[in-house]
């Protein structure tokens, strides 16, 4: 399934049994399905496994018998993917770990594809300051940021996979790990956040609901990041931006400088020390400090 890396789950390991808590109560999954899958929106099917390996590669194995807007949710994960094939690990109930399967077929461009990372990102949180009163910054690409004792912490991430029509979205978010469970000092959760919800069935709803309407006006723009407002909301809740900022490209090439735009096909732009300007469309990206 999800984020870009193991810095933002718990140790691997746990086990479902280990991890219980009276605190942690399971998914209600039937007023979830009442919810969300109404035949009228985006999402077709709605199902909560207990235990899985990876969301992602579950949905994306049968991606090609659904519809479109079918999701999965996992209670927990024992094999969660992030980029570069990094793990992701949590206690069980501690978090939302799920994947949607989109089809934006012939009236958004398969090169505009790559935005869905970044929608994923606005609409989670977006979703996530409506239902749980806590800001969430983007780290580009694709990791969700909050602020714990006033640093910078990861608190989740999403994973796009292509499949035969469409698109696997992945999104992870830590709820409610706490400090003992937190593998490294650099990741969060919401409760760490002091979020004013930590109850995961609102939670799973409000960022669904974001992203129907963010990929709704995305997809009637034809994919137009700047058209459904995209470009700009991501910029703007960005935390990349404006930051001095060490790109690690692939092939091993190192790029260095200020990152200062997000550019039409959603690739960083990075100013270098030698006033050259660089997009990155790949990459891990490590802030350093602001230059704003």
């Amino acid at each position: 399934m999800t984020p870009s890396d193991a810095s933002g789950g718990a140790s691997t390991g746990a086990s479902a049994g280990r991890w219980s808590s009276l605190d942690r109560p399971p998914l209600n999954v039937a007023a979830l399905q009442r919810a969300l899958v109404t035949g009228e929106g985006l999402w077709s099917s709605l199902e909560v496994v207990g235990s899985t390996g990876s969301t992602n590669s579950d949905l994306a194995a049968r991606a090609a018998k659904l519809p479109e807007g079918a999701v999965l949710v996992a209670e927990e994960q024992t094999a969660g993917r992030g980029r570069l094939d990094r793990s992701w690990v949590a206690p069980a109930r501690s978090g939302l770990f799920f994947s949607v399967l989109l089809k934006p077929g012939p009236a958004v461009p398969q090169e505009r594809w790559g935005w869905l990372t970044l929608l994923a990102g606005v609409a989670t949180a977006t979703g996530l300051s409506r239902a749980a009163g806590v800001d969430t910054s983007l780290k580009w690409p694709n990791d969700l940021l909050v602020t714990v004792d006033g640093e910078e912490r990861k608190t989740g991430g999403i994973l796009a996979e292509r499949v035969a029509d469409g698109v696997v979205l992945g999104i992870g978010l830590n709820v409610t790990l706490t400090d003992a469970e937190l593998p490294v000092d650099t990741a969060g959760s919401l409760a760490l956040a002091k979020a004013t919800v930590t109850d995961r069935d609102p939670l799973l709803k409000a960022v669904l609901r974001s992203l129907e309407q963010w990929y709704g006006n995305w997809r009637e723009a034809g994919g137009d990041p700047a058209a459904s407002g995209l470009q700009e909301t991501y910029a703007a809740g960005c935390a990349t931006l404006g930051k001095h900022v060490r790109a690690e490209l692939p092939g091993g090439r190192t790029l260095t400088g200020t990152a200062e735009a997000v550019d039409a096909d959603g690739r960083l732009v990075v100013r270098t020390a030698e006033d050259k300007h660089e997009a990155v469309g790949a990459g891990d990206v490590v802030h350093l400090r602001s230059v704003r």
